[in-house]
């Protein structure tokens, strides 16, 4: 017996990293998948290694409504037409001086990963209700929660996502929906380490320099895990979090505890 043994779950940004990852543990746990992103060829490749009887890919911009609805349909139409759980990972990265980000910048950061998760919930809450129940799980940042210079326009959209996620969990309780955010901190996906994109091409110097960065500022010592992100997923969308809503969990290693003097 699976934790989602009978689910119909939609994952955006599924075609690598922490959404690669929720997708093969929501399926390995009996889930059916719907995997949406932009990133056809790696998105395409993921869900046929599933198996069509457990996940199925759309190409999938999560700012624009009408990949919304295309979706919903889609994972309707594949898994018996019910949805019964959705989780908001999609999301984009970009390093600029505040007084120095142009405006087409910051609002390309707020469509992605503020507007997506808006229409995420606003079309996949009433599949939930309509099935019963679910839950939605938004992928926020620990930036949502503290500052940390350079990452502005990304930390205002990550803390936008914990005020929704708030909102959501208020409005959709009494239609038996749990909404919940997760917000890591340094993980070793493509998005936070863009030399995971050319690993040749990463320099011995520069993963030194990483790992060093990371031994310093965080209390574990090291990078986190796409694989540790799934596993927090996992648990806000399984019955192991059945009286929890409305709620931020920080998966950063320590990095938001303090400062340490050792």
């Amino acid at each position: 017996m699976g934790k989602l043994d009978g689910r119909v779950v939609i994952i955006t940004g599924a075609a690598r990293g922490q959404g690669e990852q929720e997708a093969r543990l929501f399926a390995a746990e009996g889930a059916k998948v719907l995997l949406g992103d932009v990133l056809d060829a790696q998105g395409e490749a993921v869900a046929k290694e599933l198996g069509t009887e457990n996940a199925r890919y759309v190409h999938m911009d999560v700012s624009r409504e009408e990949d919304w609805a295309a979706a919903v349909a889609a994972a309707k139409e594949a898994f018996g037409g019910r949805v019964d759980g959705l989780v908001n990972n999609a999301g984009i990265l970009r390093f600029n001086e505040l007084t120095a980000t142009p405006l087409e910048e910051f609002l390309q950061l707020v469509q992605v990963n503020q507007v997506g998760a808006f229409l995420g919930i606003k079309h996949v809450a009433p599949e939930i209700e309509a099935a019963g129940g679910g839950t939605i799980v938004n992928t926020s940042s620990y930036t949502g929660l503290t500052g940390m210079a350079f990452v502005g326009s990304y930390a205002a959209t990550k803390a936008a996502i914990v005020g929704l996620t708030r909102v959501a969990a208020l409005e959709l309780a009494a239609k038996g929906i749990r909404v919940n955010a997760m917000c890591p901190g340094a993980v070793d996906t493509p998005m936070a380490n863009p030399g995971l994109l050319d690993p040749e091409n990463l320099t011995d110097e520069a993963r030194d320099a990483m790992a060093d960065l990371y031994k310093r500022v965080v209390p574990l010592g090291r990078v986190g895990l796409p694989e540790e992100v799934a596993r927090l997923a996992l648990f806000l969308t399984s019955e192991d979090s059945s009286y929890i809503t409305g709620q931020p969990f920080v998966i950063d290693g320590g990095w938001m505890a303090g400062v340490s003097i050792l």
